[in-house]
């Protein structure tokens, strides 16, 4: 089973953390990261209830990257979502789907929450390797952080109760595999106004799969061969 850690990011309701930190013990998970947040004081504390042990331990960290540098699979979350595939930034999955994935990862998951009047930013939401997002409805479909920590923990702790059946890719591993595939976009001359689009499209059509350890080795074997065979061959032009 993953390990999942929750990241709030510039929080500015000490309430709210209080509030995610007695969800978080409601649903078994207990490591908490602040990215830059407001003062913790008495309203933290009498919300967190018997979360107090998980408030107290939060990390606190300066900067996104900070909170989610050794994350084996950082997922964003974001009241905002489309069906265009144009905005590939912006396609997320529903709670149901993203904890029956999530069961499939091995090691870390970042669930990163953003700030309560914007969410997070485009760079952050660059950095996740998948998008969650809670339909609601259309006249207020914003949920409230602490609302929307507590039905994604939900859904996570109840999809615990399915069995695993395959052993997903690592953090590391899924970057050996980006980092393969940026290699055979280079080999190809890929236009580079499209090659950062690109390696996002790529990483967010991972982070939605979630591949196995088989799917890893096999797509890197194309990957790597591919781009070695494009090198050869123009090394003999």
């Amino acid at each position: 089973m993953p390990r999942v850690r929750v990241v709030l990011v510039e929080p500015r309701h000490e309430g709210n953390v209080g509030a995610v930190a007695r969800s978080m013990k409601n649903f078994d998970v207990n490591e908490l990261v602040l990215v830059n947040p407001c003062p913790l004081g008495m309203e933290a504390r009498q919300r967190a209830m018997h979360g107090l042990d998980i408030l107290e331990s939060a990390a606190t960290v300066a900067d996104f990257a900070s909170a989610v540098k050794d994350a084996d699979l950082i997922v964003g979350t974001s009241g905002i979502d489309t069906d265009s595939e144009k905005r590939f930034v912006r396609i997320a999955v529903r709670p149901r789907a993203f904890a029956t994935k999530v069961q499939e990862v091995t090691g870390t998951v970042a669930i990163a929450f953003g700030r309560e009047d914007f969410g997070l930013l485009e760079e952050e939401l660059l950095r996740c390797d998948l998008l969650v997002t809670i339909p609601a409805a259309d006249p207020y479909p914003i949920l409230n952080m602490s609302h929307a920590v507590t039905v994604l923990l939900y859904e996570l702790f109840t999809a615990r109760r399915s069995k695993r059946t395959t052993r997903a890719m690592s953090g590391l591993e899924k970057e050996r595999l980006h980092v393969a595939f940026a290699d055979l976009l280079q080999a190809t001359d890929y236009p580079a106004h499209k090659f950062t689009r690109t390696k996002i499209m790529f990483r967010r059509m991972v982070g939605r799969a979630v591949p196995s350890k088989w799917e890893f080795h096999a797509l890197m074997g194309v990957l790597q061969r591919a781009t070695k065979r494009i090198r050869r061959l123009e090394g003999k032009r």
